[in-house]
């Protein structure tokens, strides 16, 4: 059952086209790298399979089946940025149980201690917020993440420890993964293929 990007077509109200006819197809347990130059929509590519943009043309499906619009999305996305995640009026704990009740042992692999659930936003670090993001994403349900730029304002060792996490939560439940990125050597090293969007 497939994630499928069905002739997507973005723009605008009144300007040019981002880009038109876009398809993808990323498969359960299949590693995917986009890359392309900054301004080519790669972010606002991911939204739309997130389901949080429309697409001025096209469809996006799991499974042939069009993505739903309440409850738990089976695509989860994880921004660049995580300060634009996070509501700044919650503390830690309520937003990591948003989706899901992550267990202490995923806490623990992600770096994340058990002293941050009870702080605000605003009392974490950017690298440290981007945990957090990352383990909301990897709920039961997530068939699918899309990680946009997700480690690349963190230091070379959370990278590595937050990758070796989510690389064997995909393997061990045959979750599919977009990696967007600029860096060619993590794209080099943990993708199937890669692909440029243009």
């Amino acid at each position: 059952m497939p994630l499928e990007a069905i002739d997507i077509g973005f723009r605008y109200e009144n300007g040019p086209w981002l880009w038109k006819g876009v398809q993808l197809t990323l498969s359960p347990g299949e590693i995917v790298g986009l890359t392309g130059p900054s301004g080519r929509g790669k972010t606002t590519f991911c939204r739309i399979l997130a389901g949080l943009e429309k697409p001025t043309m096209g469809s996006v499906t799991v499974g042939g089946t069009v993505l739903p619009k309440k409850g738990y999305h089976p695509v989860q996305l994880v921004f660049q940025h995580p300060e634009k995640a996070v509501n700044p009026r919650w503390k830690m704990d309520k937003i990591l149980n948003e989706g899901w009740n992550p267990n202490p042992e995923l806490l623990e692999s992600l770096g994340i201690k058990e002293e941050w659930l009870t702080r605000w936003p605003s009392e974490l670090s950017g690298g440290e917020l981007q945990r957090f993001c990352v383990a909301r994403s990897l709920g039961p349900n997530t068939r699918f993440l899309l990680a946009d730029e997700m480690t690349t304002m963190l230091d070379a060792i959370t990278q590595a420890q937050i990758w070796k996490t989510v690389l064997e939560i995909a393997q061990k439940r045959q979750m599919g993964i977009l990696i967007v990125s600029h860096e060619q050597n993590l794209l080099q090293k943990v993708c199937h293929r890669v692909v440029e969007l243009k």
